[in-house]
């Protein structure tokens, strides 16, 4: 017999006992809901033998882990259906993503959307078959004969035959597919699918590499929620940032900068108003702002161990026979800021803030609007200490990042990134590190989850994943506890004992790209950005003629009030002028006629609130200064 641990309440099973072995014990509908296990906090297959005693957690769709196996297995089931609708197709790779699951086809013939429903038919076939998902696995030679007719798997299986393991497989019916799992028991288990668009994507990401035909799609437990996830869709199509930016003018991508955004002049009236709150907010909670250089030597990447573990995504140089780098991060540079005078323990905690240009060689087939680009604005900080201070300094942090969510109307979730197979530092430094993090968290009431082996190569993370107001989630702000850049560069400060010290480090981003903050920031607001971020905030619409002399008076006035003020002219009907004032989201529609005119007034609509009826100037100056100054949405 062995003893399992379910979240407190231990049970006693005959070894051998699957997760849907334990499940089932426990009730038809836990059974039937559950998507995959917890074993030890290893995440497993429901159909994985228990020989030994273990704490145990079945895995649900309303786990991050359970929606995974969900998706993953709902994406070998539109792989199914396609071999069966098109026989010859060549697959590459089908994941789970965060919202869904896709699978990358080489056909002789693109799909296109008309395709989609016959799929869709497809896989509603193979759903209502029920089959059974079996996983077995196999050497490397008899795994690539399975395989003979799938040159993307063979590519697959000959990278990991050196590892010297057996392949995984996963079988249902009459479809196999190379596959580490886990799966849902069967094919019955998806209840609603929908697949959702069609693109190209290259095999790999690389545009060397030949384009395949990618489908995207979604599945849930029950219809009403596809139906409600179909809703958000619709709705996030409107509000795509890349739709937005081209209406609202505030940037634009080019064939000729792949990965790099140019930025309007609203666009950047945007980015530096959110450039001056970032200053206004960190000199607030006292950090000093310091500015590096965009190329360093490969001697200081070397040193700094980014060469060794993130050369692939750095551009680089030759200057003067020497290797040089345009830098992937801020890190080194602060580094050396740091070393450039001497410190005492009196002059810690320092923090040093830095809006750095970093770029990054993504993959073209990775590259989405400003979510994903080569060249951005980080908002970088970097905190030294003592150890004693390290807590306070975690909740300071922390503090920031509340207030400046909350301008935003952004809540979040804590994400604990553990130690990662490619990392710098000892076990013993890790799990230290790893542990003061935790408490910190946990002192201020915040909740966590633990995401094991992704922290940074150099330390463990704490991943802020904001929630926008359509439930979507953004992984922006990030705090990494650092004790190997301070080792390798050296750094020290002398103790109040007279010798000389290591400082503790904290790496930490609160937006993370500036360029990608705008892009989640438009969609959140779907344009309609707050008063204080508005490029235009207000526009002044003459009803003819005979009213501009009175309607560039009150945009002088507004304006030398401090107000980002436009005064449209055209020779245009005024129902014209207010319709394309709400297409462009500005805050404030300001008419003036004859009335106004005579009585020095104006005539205010706001984009929500409709007609606010007539208002002295300084009385509505006042209104949106306060406003303004309030940070308030609406």
């Amino acid at each position: 017999m062995i003893t399992i641990d379910l979240k407190g309440q231990c049970k006693e099973f005959e070894a051998g006992v699957t997760p849907a072995d334990v499940a089932k014990s426990i009730g038809m509908g836990l059974y039937k809901s559950a998507c995959a296990a917890k074993v030890d906090g290893e995440v497993c297959d429901l159909r994985t033998p228990l020989e030994k005693d273990c704490a145990l957690e079945i895995l649900t769709f309303d786990t991050a882990e359970g929606k995974h196996a969900y998706w993953h297995t709902t994406s070998h089931i539109m792989a199914q259906a396609v071999m069966r609708l098109y026989p010859g197709t060549k697959f590459s790779i089908g994941p789970a993503i965060e919202n869904g699951f896709y699978y990358d086809f080489d056909m002789e013939k693109p799909l296109s959307t008309e395709d989609l429903p016959a799929i869709e038919a497809e896989m509603k076939k193979i759903i209502k078959e029920n089959l059974p998902l079996e996983r077995f696995e196999l050497p490397p030679e008899e795994a690539q004969k399975l395989m003979a007719d799938q040159p993307y798997k063979e590519e697959l299986i000959a990278e990991h035959a050196g590892k010297g393991e057996n392949i995984s497989f996963y079988k249902q019916g009459d479809f196999t597919d190379l596959c580490a799992g886990p799966h849902l028991l069967s094919t019955g288990s998806v209840k609603a699918v929908k697949l959702t668009a069609i693109t190209g994507a290259y095999w790999r990401g690389d545009a060397k590499n030949k384009m395949l035909t990618r489908v995207y799609g979604i599945s849930f437990p029950k219809q009403s929620l596809l139906d409600e996830h179909l809703q958000m869709l619709e709705e996030a199509k409107k509000r795509d940032h890349r739709k937005l930016g081209k209406e609202l003018n505030l940037f634009m991508l080019r064939d000729e900068g792949p990965g790099f955004p140019f930025f309007l002049p609203k666009g950047m009236v945007l980015k530096n108003l959110l450039i001056d709150y970032w200053r206004e907010v960190h000199k607030k909670y006292g950090y000093v702002e310091v500015s590096t250089p965009v190329i360093l030597s490969r001697k200081l990447w070397e040193r700094s161990g980014h060469w060794d573990h993130y050369k692939d995504n750095m551009y680089t140089t030759v200057i003067d026979e020497e290797d040089f780098a345009i830098k992937p991060m801020n890190c080194p540079g602060g580094m050396m800021v740091y070393q450039s005078q001497p410190h005492s323990y009196r002059d810690l905690p320092l923090r040093v803030g830095e809006l750095g240009l970093v770029h990054r060689h993504e993959l073209s087939g990775a590259l989405h609007g400003l979510f994903r680009v080569r060249c951005f604005t980080q908002d970088d900080a970097h905190l030294f200490m003592t150890p004693d201070q390290l807590k306070d300094e975690l909740k300071n942090v922390v503090r920031l990042f509340d207030e400046v969510y909350s301008v935003f109307g952004l809540t979040y979730k804590i994400e604990l990134s553990t130690m990662p197979e490619d990392h710098i530092g000892t076990v013993e430094q890790w799990e230290h590190n790893q542990e003061i993090l935790k408490e910190a968290i946990t002192e201020m009431g915040k909740d966590f989850e633990i995401n094991e082996g992704d922290g940074a190569f150099y330390g463990p993370k704490l991943d802020f994943h904001l929630a926008d107001s359509l439930g979507r989630t953004w992984q922006c702000g990030t705090v990494q506890l650092d004790s190997q850049l301070p080792e390798r560069f050296e750094l020290e400060y002398v103790g109040e004992d007279g010798q000389k010290h290591r400082p503790v480090m904290l790496h930490r981003v609160v937006l993370g790209s500036i360029e990608r903050f705008i892009g989640v920031i438009t969609e959140h607001f779907a344009g309609k950005f707050p008063l204080w971020l508005s490029p235009v905030q207000a526009v002044i619409l003459p009803i003819s003629e005979r009213h501009h002399a009175y309607a560039q008076q009150v945009q002088a006035q507004l304006e030398q009030a401090g107000f980002r003020v436009e005064c449209d002219l055209r020779n245009e009907k005024i129902g014209y002028k207010i319709r394309e004032a709400q297409l462009q989201r500005t805050p404030y529609m300001l008419v003036v006629g004859d009335k106004e005119a005579e009585s020095g007034a104006i005539s205010v609509r706001h984009r929500a609130d409709g007609d606010l009826g007539s208002m002295e100037l300084e009385a509505f100056a006042q209104k949106m200064r306060a406003e303004v100054d309030s940070k308030e949405i609406k």
